[in-house]
């Protein structure tokens, strides 16, 4: 394997190990997200703490964790299949992340930025996927997996180019969801609308 392709990899899991939440919140002189609400270091959380522009900061941020390793990938011309990987270890930089203790968010919005970089069409996919579950369930948690499922099973028939990354990522999701799952079998998930906050209470969004 070439050096450049290693060296890619590590680049994208320290860029994917930022935390964006924490940053727009300290910077918004917003609680730390992952002291309130649902405890998670996500666009979902910092919206419920901060409002759509904490939030949609928060989104751009974790999604050029991936987009960036990816552009460079291009310009130095590796196969799809390592770019893939790249975007894949920035997706795991974010959910154990090197700088906070190897305790990060769910993911969704650094995938989303993986998507960006590498397929337009899957990322296309993916959004109309989680924006239509999103819209008639509310639950952030159960849009990200069905849009993450729908675009590894939507790759798997029509780009086989970065399948295994996806998929690979898409089964972390859903291990890093297993509470929203159990919360959402119990009835007892919050919603993208929920404004309600604990310290006491565990991550499930």
């Amino acid at each position: 394997m070439e050096w450049e392709v290693i060296g890619l990899w590590i680049l994208a899991y320290l860029t994917g190990s930022i935390s964006s939440a924490v940053i727009v919140c300290r910077i918004m002189q917003l609680p730390d997200p992952r002291d309130f609400g649902s405890h998670n270091p996500g666009a979902t959380n910092v919206l419920r703490l901060g409002g759509k522009k904490a939030a949609l900061f928060t989104l751009i941020g974790d999604m050029l964790k991936a987009v960036i390793p990816i552009l460079i990938g291009y310009a130095l011309e590796l196969h799809n299949r390592n770019l893939g990987w790249v975007g894949f270890m920035a997706f795991i930089g974010h959910l154990y992340p090197l700088y906070f203790n190897f305790k990060g968010g769910k993911g969704m919005a650094t995938y989303f930025g993986a998507l960006v970089a590498l397929s337009p069409l899957l990322l296309a996919y993916c959004i109309v996927t989680w924006l239509v579950t999103a819209f008639f369930t509310r639950y952030a948690s159960l849009a990200s997996l069905l849009s993450s499922f729908a675009v590894a099973a939507f790759g798997f028939y029509m780009d086989h180019r970065y399948f295994f990354p996806l998929f690979a990522m898409f089964l972390i999701m859903l291990w890093r969801h297993r509470q929203n799952i159990k919360n959402l079998r119990q009835g007892k998930e919050r919603k993208i609308t929920d404004k309600k906050f604990s310290r006491k209470k565990k991550r499930s969004e």
